[in-house]
């Protein structure tokens, strides 16, 4: 006689999806149980066998549990095709649908947050295979990162140590939900057969001429001995010790995202849905603006200078220059010259300043004298050059050609130090050469401008342009605000960069067949000023791959989102161990098809995956020039009113 049914009560309609699988996707069976709308249900019978177990009510943990060990002994949310060593998959004719969450950093504990997004993808996952697609789930983790080095630094342990036990700890959690991922493809960035392929992915680059070593300007801990993350800056100080944050030129690895800037806007038209928030994010950060470049000289003619402005017919108006504080120049021009402590004392302090409370329109317009002038080329004037705090470096060259007859900050600038202004775009009823009262930024013809005068702006703009070219001096350019990638971080838990120094051949990349370059063990995890890599000499000390010769490795680490770049194609070959990827296969999986994260990596990340991802498309390991076809974001979760954080010590 059969079993007698059993009632379930409960509140809310849900459903129980049993999956009874094998290893051919066609072939798995799945039986739904709806609960009625009177908050009851028929389970099947062959989930009441067990009485005793079942009871008189839902047992939700053992029930998950039973069903949970069937689904992973026969490997129900397993992918196909999946490159691995050995013979290549087939890549079938299947319709296919990649659901991906952002990968999260283990830091020991699931909250409400991951649970948010995960059941999000997961319910996507269940849907499309329900509807016949073969369906990619996977699984990874972000785990490289400043959260670790900074255990290590207060209690000693290791950062592999704590970031192995905190995957664990978030694995059981996930799984103990009951996701359908696809555990088999499971990655970690800090493991050596990840990093390999990051460092691989470094060095096209290198090849390509896109990752190249220079000098810029960093947030420096006096104390500490370390650069900081803007992120470590807290009101101009450094959020470990307290010491004020100076900044400091030095030589840094970029990658030259800049060179795709048009693509990354054009592109933006082959996003099947995108939010029009997150895209309009990206085209602000990339800040497109069509201009005229120009080069101004120093006095002493050691030095041109260029400019970025969308106004050169403004060009005879310019009666002043400015650069920022971050300038790489700066210090060059002020050197032993009485202004050396001025500016000095001025750099350091907009280092400590808030970017925000640097160009607000209502801020005082400080600045201080250089002692210096450049030529202005249209006409030959001497122009005194300033440093002025809200000009930034990031955007055009980080100097400007101040025009302050037609720009209120320029204007509010003249006005407090004393600066001359030159009208140069006259105004109906005005006498061109009446005092300006207030910037002018209406629309008039050229006047005090030589052979502009009696233009309009648009032909202004264009004969200026012509005329900047003609006498080699400038010409007409686009500009962005988008910065190349600083990536170099002088910290220990992060990829190394696969570069050799050499006193003869300069930068010389490690071979190929000599990756992955090894993160080192040390002991003392704090930086003094240098990676702690650089303190593990038996790592630094080698010879060069080129000619031989002594030769020192680099000891930077690159920036975590490196490693989040590309994450999304290695899970099509998690453990292949003669590439990154196949191309088949990867081809076959990509873009994603539904991706799902917060709103918060709308810039970086989100803009980073774009940028690799065009960059191996250019180079033809993958077949296309996006990485998400479809983009959702999932919102923040509040709890007292505030977001929930770990920062914030609120998570549930």
């Amino acid at each position: 006689m059969d079993p007698p049914m059993r009632v379930v009560q409960a509140k809310d309609r849900v459903e129980l999806a049993l999956h009874v699988g094998t290893r051919d996707r066609n072939l798995r069976l799945q039986r739904r149980h709806r609960l009625t709308s009177e908050g009851a249900v028929i389970l099947d019978r062959r989930m009441t066998e067990n009485t005793d177990t079942m009871g008189e009510r839902y047992d939700a943990e053992a029930l998950e549990a039973k069903w949970q060990a069937i689904w992973d002994r026969d490997g129900v949310f397993r992918a196909e095709p999946i490159s691995g060593d050995g013979v290549a998959p087939t890549v079938p004719d299947t319709p296919k649908a990649y659901i991906l969450e952002m990968l999260p950093y283990p830091s020991g504990e699931a909250h409400m947050g991951h649970v948010k997004n995960y059941t999000m993808g997961d319910v996507v996952a269940n849907s499309r295979r329900r509807q016949g697609f073969a369906v990619f789930h996977p699984m990874g983790w972000d785990a490289f990162g400043l959260p670790a080095e900074n255990a290590a630094i207060r209690t000693g342990e290791p950062p592999a140590v704590v970031t192995r036990r905190n995957i664990a700890r978030i694995r059981e959690q996930l799984k103990t939900l009951g996701f359908s991922i696809d555990w088999d493809t499971e990655i970690a960035t800090s493991d050596p057969e990840y990093y390999k392929w990051t460092q691989w992915l470094f060095l096209r680059m290198f090849e390509k001429g896109l990752a190249e070593r220079r000098e810029a300007a960093v947030n420096w801990c006096p104390v500490d001995q370390t650069v900081l993350a803007n992120e470590q800056v807290v009101d101009g100080a450094c959020e470990r010790c307290g010491a004020e944050v100076e900044l400091r030129q030095l030589s840094q690895w970029f990658l030259r995202i800049t060179d795709y800037a048009q693509r990354l806007l054009d592109d933006m038209d082959l996003l099947v849905d995108w939010p029009e928030r997150v895209l309009t994010m990206q085209r602000n950060w990339i800040g497109r603006s069509e201009g005229a470049r120009v080069v101004f000289t120093t006095d002493d003619g050691a030095h041109a200078i260029p400019v970025f402005t969308t106004r050169p017919d403004t060009l005879f108006g310019a009666t002043f220059f400015l650069l920022a504080p971050e300038h790489p120049l700066v210090g060059e021009l002020v050197a032993g010259r009485p202004e050396q402590a001025a500016v000095t004392e001025y750099v350091r302090a907009a280092a400590r300043a808030d970017v925000a409370d640097r160009t607000g329109a209502d801020r005082p317009k400080t600045g201080v004298f250089t002692g210096r002038t450049v030529t202005n080329p249209v006409n030959g004037e001497a122009i005194p050059v300033w440093v002025a705090d809200y000009v930034l470096m990031d955007y055009g060259t980080g100097a400007i050609m101040a025009v302050p007859a037609h720009d209120e900050r320029d204007f509010a600038f003249a006005t407090t130090h004393g600066l001359p202004v030159r009208r140069v775009v006259g105004v109906d009823g005005i006498d061109p050469g009446a005092p300006v009262m207030e910037a002018e930024s209406g629309d008039g013809v050229m006047v005090n401008s030589g052979f502009l005068d009696g233009m309009d702006i648009q032909t202004a703009k264009r004969a200026m342009a012509d005329h900047l070219n003609a006498e080699g001096v400038g010409e007409g350019t686009i500009g962005y605000r988008l910065r190349d990638w600083l990536i170099s971080r002088q910290r220990y838990w992060g990829a190394p960069i696969p570069i050799v120094h050499c006193p003869a051949c300069g930068p010389v990349a490690v071979p190929d067949d000599q990756l992955p370059v090894l993160l080192p063990e040390v002991e003392d995890f704090a930086p003094k000023g240098k990676s702690p890599i650089a303190a593990a000499t038996d790592f630094v000390h080698t010879t060069c791959p080129s000619c031989g010769g002594p030769a020192e490795r680099e000891t930077d680490t690159m920036d975590t989102f490196v490693d989040s770049s590309w994450y999304f194609l290695r899970y099509t070959a998690p453990h292949l161990s003669t590439a990154a990827f196949e191309r088949d296969v990867v081809d076959y999986w990509l873009p994603v098809d539904q991706y799902i994260g917060g709103i918060e990596h709308a810039i970086l990340h989100l803009l980073y995956a774009r940028f690799f991802t065009k960059v191996l498309y250019d180079l033809d390991y993958v077949g296309f020039p996006e990485p998400f076809a479809r983009l959702f974001t999932q919102g923040m979760i509040y709890k007292d009113g505030a977001k929930m954080s770990k920062s914030k010590g609120n998570v549930v």
